[in-house]
Parts: C-alpha cells; sequence; structure tokens
C-alpha cells in the first residue's frame, strides 16, 4: 500500500532551489534512511512529508487518513507536566478509544430495551476490536519497555518535564513516538543523545516494528541495522537505492563506475564521428557526413550523466613536533562525584595510537579524558604527560567557540603572531567553511558549521595530542569520513570520546570502556569490544546455568565408571577433510567477489544483494571452519 508519493516535488527559499523534480513512493513497512550532506535539503523534506511545509511546485500525494508522526527536536512542555505525561501523551489516541469503551460498556448496562442494548453491544465490540488490534491491552507494559529501553529510571516517571536536561527531553519526544507508533515514523537523527547502548536498543526496537518509518541519520552502524532502503538527497535530485547503506554504498560506487566508462565510451564515439565529419564534409562522401552529424547530434542529445560526488571537505591535520614515546602515563587513577567514576586505573598511551573511551551517558567519559590530560585533578594518582606532549582540546559542547565572535577570529590562533587571515580563511575552507559564513558569528552557524569551525580551530594549535570529545555530532556522513582519514593519516596522537560505532572502526587502536564505577582497556576496535562482551555473556550464562543445576554429581569411587567428557565444541572430523571444504569455500568466495566487481551484477539490484548476502554466509562458514580446522590440528584428529 502506498502512504505518500510524489512527482516533480519541488522546494526554493528566496528564488533558490533547495531540491526539484523529486519522485517517490513511501509504502507500507519500508524503513528509508534519507541521507545527504549538510544543507542538501533532508529537514526540509521532512517537513513536506509531515505537511509542515508545502512544495513550491509538483504532486505530493499523502494517502486519507493516515497517521503521521514526526520527531520534533525541540520539546515544549505544559508547567507542571511530568515525564510519564508527556510520554502517555503519544498514546492519547488509544486511551480515549478505552474511555469509548467504557462508555459502550455502561450504555450496555443501562440500556431500556433491546436494541439500545444491541447498538451498544456492536458499539462495544468495534471498539474492543480496534483495541486488541493497537495492542491496548498492554499499554502499561509498553510504556515500561519503551522507556526504560530510553535509559530512564522507574523513580523518574513522576519528574517534572522540564527539569530533565536537553539531551533527557530529546528522549522523552522519542518515547512519545515510538509509543504513539503512527502509520508512517519521521525520525531526524533518533541517535543524538543516545548512548551506545540505548542506540543498540532502539535498532532492535525499529527494526520489530510493522510501520513505514523515513530516518534522517548520519550513524552508519545505525544505518546499516535498521533501514531496507535508501534514498540520497544530494545537488536537488533524490536517488533511491535498495538495501541498507553498506549495499548502498557499494551500489553507488558500481553505478558510478558503469556511467562512467558508458560516457567514455560515448565520447569516442563522438570523436571518431567528428574526425569522420572533418575528413569527407565537403568531399565525395558529404552524404555520408551528413548521416554522421545526425549521428553526433543524437548522441549529444542522449549524453550520459555522469555520478556527481559527494565530496566532502579534505581537513587533514598538519604535521606537528614529535613528542616522546610515551605520551600519557596514569598510576592507580581514581575518581569519583556522587559515586565512582573509576578506580585504580593503570595504562599508557603511545606515540601515534588513537585510544577512544566508550561507555553508558554519566559514566565519566569526559571526566576521564580531563583528567588523563590534566584539566581534572584525579582523587587518587597519578598522570604524567610524556616529553614536548602538546595538548588541543575538541570539546563537546563546543565551548571554545565563543558565539559572538565571527567564524574566522574565533578559529584564529592568539598566541602565534605568523597567521595572518589568508591562511586562516585557507584552514577554514579546507574544513568545507568558506564564503561569507566565515564573517558569520559563530552564533549565526549551524550545529555542522561549528563542528567544523572547532576542528579547524583543533588543526591550528599544533598539538601533538588530539582530545576530541564527541568529534562526529553534527558532522555529514561525508564529514565524518574526512574526519577518519584525517585521523589516520595524523602523525601524532589522538584521545578521543564517542558513541559512533562505525567511526571507532575505522580509528581506534585501543578502547577504554568507562562504566558502573570502572575503567578497562580493550586492544582493538569496537568489534572486538563487541566480540569480547559476546564471550563474556556465553560465559556468564553457562556459570549461571551450572550454578542453577541440580546438585553435583557424588565423587567418583574405585571401579566406577569415569565422568563424561566436555562436550566437544565441533563433532570428530579430519583436518584433511576440514581442509578440503575450505579449498571449496575459498574458491566459491573468490568468485563470489569477482562477480561484485562487475557493474552487471548490479543492473539487477535483487542480484547484488543476493550475491552479497551469499558471500557473507561463506565468510562467516570460513571463519567456523578455520576454527574447527585448528581444534582439529591440536586434537591429532
Amino acid at each position: 500500500m502506498i502512504l505518500i508519493s510524489a512527482n516533480g516535488l519541488g522546494r526554493q527559499y528566496s528564488g533558490d532551489p533547495i531540491f526539484q523534480d523529486l519522485a517517490f513512493e513511501v509504502r507500507a513497512g519500508e524503513r528509508i534512511g534519507l541521507v545527504g550532506p549538510n544543507g542538501a535539503g533532508k529537514s526540509t523534506l521532512m517537513k513536506l512529508l509531515a505537511s509542515l511545509d508545502k512544495p513550491d511546485y509538483g504532486d505530493l500525494y499523502i494517502r486519507p487518513g493516515i497517521r503521521i508522526g514526526l520527531l520534533r527536536q525541540q520539546p515544549d512542555f505544559a508547567p507542571g507536566e511530568s515525564m510519564i505525561d508527556v510520554v502517555k501523551s503519544g498514546l492519547a489516541s488509544l486511551i480515549e478509544l478505552q474511555h469509548e469503551l467504557e462508555e459502550a460498556a455502561q450504555e450496555m448496562a443501562e440500556a431500556d430495551d433491546e436494541a439500545d442494548r444491541l447498538r451498544a453491544s456492536a458499539r462495544y465490540d468495534t471498539l474492543h476490536e480496534q483495541l486488541e488490534h493497537q495492542d491496548a491491552y498492554s499499554i502499561d507494559h509498553r510504556v515500561e519497555e519503551v522507556l526504560s529501553g530510553l535509559g530512564f529510571a522507574e523513580s523518574e516517571f513522576q519528574r517534572d518535564a522540564s527539569l530533565f536536561s536537553g539531551g533527557q527531553q530529546s528522549r522523552m519526544m522519542l518515547a512519545k513516538l515510538l509509543l504513539q507508533s503512527p502509520d508512517l515514523m519521521l525520525l531526524d537523527e533518533p541517535s543524538n543523545h543516545l548512548d551506545i547502548a540505548t542506540t543498540e536498543w532502539l535498532e532492535s526496537y525499529l527494526s520489530r516494528q510493522p510501520v513505514a518509518m523515513v530516518v534522517v541519520s548520519h550513524d552508519r552502524y545505525f544505518l546499516d541495522k535498521v533501514v531496507t532502503k535508501i534514498w540520497e538527497l544530494h545537488e536537488g535530485r533524490l536517488s533511491a537505492y535498495p538495501g541498507n547503506y553498506s549495499q548502498y554504498w557499494k551500489l553507488r560506487s558500481e553505478k558510478a563506475k558503469v556511467l562512467e566508462r558508458q560516457a567514455e565510451r560515448q565520447e569516442e564515439k563522438a570523436e571518431k564521428l567528428k574526425a569522420y565529419i572533418r575528413k569527407y564534409g565537403a568531399g565525395q562522401r558529404a552524404t555520408q557526413a551528413h548521416d554522421r552529424e545526425r549521428k553526433l547530434e543524437r548522441l549529444q542529445r542522449e549524453r550520459v550523466d555522469t555520478m556527481r560526488d559527494v565530496v566532502g571537505p579534505y581537513m587533514g591535520f598538519d604535521e606537528v613536533d614529535r613528542s616522546g614515546d610515551i605520551v600519557v602515563e596514569a598510576r592507580k587513577l581514581s575518581k569519583a562525584f556522587d559515586k565512582p567514576l573509576f578506580t585504580n586505573l593503570d595504562m599508557t598511551i603511545d606515540r601515534g595510537q588513537c585510544v577512544a573511551v566508550i561507555g553508558p551517558n554519566g559514566a565519566g567519559k569526559t571526566t576521564l579524558i580531563r583528567t588523563l590530560i590534566g584539566r581534572e585533578k584525579p582523587d587518587s594518582g597519578e598522570v604524567r604527560l610524556g616529553h614536548k606532549v602538546q595538548i588541543g582540546y575538541h570539546d563537546q559542547g563546543l565551548q571554545s567557540l565563543d558565539p559572538g565572535t565571527t567564524v574566522v577570529r574565533a578559529v584564529w590562533p592568539e598566541d602565534d603572531p605568523e597567521w595572518v587571515e589568508g591562511d586562516v580563511r585557507d584552514l577554514l575552507a579546507r574544513f568545507g567553511l568558506s564564503g561569507e559564513i566565515v564573517f558569520h558569528t559563530v552564533g549565526q552557524c549551524s550545529g555542522g558549521e561549528k563542528a567544523k569551525a572547532a576542528l579547524a580551530r583543533l588543526c591550528a594549535t599544533g598539538a601533538n595530542l588530539l582530545v576530541m570529545d564527541e568529534p562526529t555530532n553534527h558532522l555529514d556522513i561525508w564529514s565524518c569520513e574526512a574526519l577518519e582519514r584525517s585521523i589516520n593519516e595524523f602523525e601524532g596522537t589522538v584521545l578521543v570520546v564517542s558513541h559512533d560505532r562505525y567511526f571507532l572502526n575505522r580509528v581506534a587502536d585501543r578502547l577504554i570502556q568507562v562504566a558502573d564505577g570502572k575503567a578497562r582497556v580493550i586492544e582493538g576496535d569496537y568489534e572486538t569490544f563487541q566480540h569480547l562482551t559476546q564471550k563474556e555473556k556465553e560465559r556468564a550464562s553457562a556459570k549461571a546455568q551450572a550454578a542453577a543445576s541440580p546438585s553435583p554429581a557424588p565423587s567418583r569411587t574405585p571401579g566406577a565408571t569415569p565422568a563424561s567428557k566436555p562436550k566437544r565444541k565441533f563433532p570428530y572430523r579430519k583436518a584433511a577433510e576440514i581442509e578440503r571444504d575450505i579449498g571449496q569455500f575459498e574458491k566459491e568466495v573468490l568468485e563470489l567477489e569477482d562477480l561484485l566487481g562487475q557493474p552487471a551484477t548490479y543492473r539487477d539490484p535483487s542480484k547484488a544483494i543476493t550475491t552479497q548476502d551469499r558471500h557473507r554466509e561463506l565468510k562467516q562458514k570460513l571463519e567456523s571452519l578455520y576454527e574447527h580446522w585448528e581444534t582439529a590440528l591440536e586434537a591429532n584428529w
């Protein structure tokens, strides 16, 4: 069922088009990820879909009677309204139906004649069916599930909504929308203000919902987990791709290569036609030359348009002075406020490493990095900075930028007389800020513009230890990729707090997890951390099952049958047999990778997705076979 469709849709401000000639459909149950660079018009398109704005031209059809819910980033609460009242207001229609059901029941009980009783009974049955269809009889359970999943404690339910922080209020509005469960959910950056655990809960929750949704997000991991289609809005045009973010990126890359090759062949053909026309235009073959002219005109009319890349800023951090091999050394480090944040932390950060700090909101991540660089005093223990370490700090709230100062002045290094305005403007352009924007005050800038200015200011410090607190906040996907490349190419050291799992996998050499009053060091990126966490859960589950099992078997007496051996993880197989299977699977993987490298594969999206799924399946089987083979070798099977 089509919920929304558009044809020739356009919107413009002050005569300049934001987008034009958009054509699309939103069907029931589709989960669409809307991506594009900052300023492409994503929020404007969401307002059109929510009927909060009108197009300047084109047709936008919204199916009559469907309920559309938009995630509002700036809540407006009534005085004294509790958090639970705000959230339950998303269920207002269901609560009203429950009241009507009670009225119908009362009418049935008070009916004076059979006709009135039958009429009230029919109304009661209709309302009851509607409530059952919308799962209204488990309202309290649904409210508790959503609020708990979004990190609210039961003790906070009756608290005045206006007393919560901005991030908590945003989560309230998200909870309200999730409980409302409209036919179409419009989610603009729903994972903002969420830590990793809460984002993972939201991913799981949204993936189970039968409703349609359009999601604007720069969280690539989130898009991979939730959406089934991608819309790319770029330079006023909308392109649709099947699958999640990773599949979109592959399909887009292949499509760009195919169009590039087609354009090259077309250009070669045009050059041959032009050469023929020049050579024979006035001779005996003039008739054939005129025929070539007509072909050339037709070829130019049917010119292949190559795809324009979405180009993020270059960014890049400059060369810096070399520090000592040990950049930060912490011994027996402890810190507490109302509760312990971390205790007896021992660690070192080596030159050239990127160390990332992760953990729940409020766990003490920012306090830890500030303590490691000497901006917070530890309760106990000590921190030593290495030889010639120079610190540059990017704070999460971008407080380093004065809202009343122009961007060019906010970034200008105060204590370096060698900088001139041209240098600062060149630096800002490298980070994606150019033209008149550099003379706007910081307070006039968007979140993305402020984030880029803060990164440019960090670069201008010339520091060899870059300390960043949530640097990907407000950045679009392409700016995140530019920052990742810049960090990987940086010759100094990086200490970063982030909840962006895709970013963590691209840059982190080591993680510090801060949670439950402890800090521990994990060697590796976020996927390594996930694997470790899963193994720990499995061991804890096995231990719990063992503790809950019946009393242990009596000790063995002489002559008794030996206790059974622990169950093998893998069945008995000879190592040589497993090697043969590995060889066959590896051969098929190579064949699939060859297919994935051919443009023809991507002309059929379903074939491309099937090929990708089979490739992923085989890679997983190979991982298991490698482990089985190692086990067989160790056991001499």
